[in-house]
């Protein structure tokens, strides 16, 4: 099913919006990763997972997604796995590890959590060190709706430099505030590499979310 849609979706995006200009590929490990990006859109997940193929990821979903049967069976085909965004629970950190460890899928995770926050969360990080795997920074420039697409601006995304943590190097809130400040930097580096103008302007949170 996963590739399947890639290879459903991929092609109607072309024809939509023209083909995506995907920067740094090759930073791209050859193993497990957990790739992190600022959250922009809801399709952040289908246009990342579709840069990044054929590397196959799982993915972090709100468990509101599950609730309905369908919705259930087509997101799990899809390596999604539900997460309770208020009261995660270890859950949200076993889940991920043991899909990095015990299978060919890397993750994606947004640190910030919502569309609506730029604060980085340090989520992804314990589960990179647990995981032992590198944290790869990407960053989305582009349409951040569906209608969008029509308008022909051109979807970009780039990969950054992975970040590997210190396996010695307990993550203490020092060290973690240290990488967050070298993700966001990166993330601050690849959108000036793919448009030095680019500001993302976040958009009003609706009332019916309290995350």
């Amino acid at each position: 099913m996963y590739r399947f849609l890639i290879h459903l979706v991929n092609p109607i995006l072309t024809l939509i919006n023209g083909r995506a200009q995907i920067t740094h590929k090759e930073n791209l490990p050859d193993g497990n990763y957990i790739l992190v990006a600022p959250h922009r859109t809801w399709m952040d997940p289908v246009l990342l997972a579709i840069a990044a193929y054929p590397k196959e990821f799982s993915f972090m979903a709100k468990e509101e997604l599950f609730e309905n049967k369908f919705n259930n069976w087509f997101l799990r085909k899809l390596h999604a796995f539900p997460v309770n965004r208020k009261h995660p629970g270890m859950s949200a950190i076993k889940k991920p590890v043991k899909l990095l460890k015990d299978s060919n899928l890397s993750t994606i995770i947004f640190p910030t959590g919502s569309r609506y926050s730029a604060q980085l969360k340090g989520g992804a990080l314990l589960i990179a060190k647990l995981a032992n795997v590198p944290l790869v920074p990407a960053v989305y420039q582009g349409p951040l709706s569906f209608g969008q697409l029509w308008s022909r601006k051109k979807r970009r995304i780039a990969f950054g430099q992975p970040i590997i943590l210190d396996s010695h190097q307990r993550l203490t809130d020092d060290y973690q505030q240290q990488i967050e400040r070298q993700l966001q930097q990166a993330f601050d580096d690849l959108d000036h590499e793919l448009d030095p103008s680019f500001k993302y302007v976040m958009p009003p949170k609706p009332k019916d979310d309290d995350f």
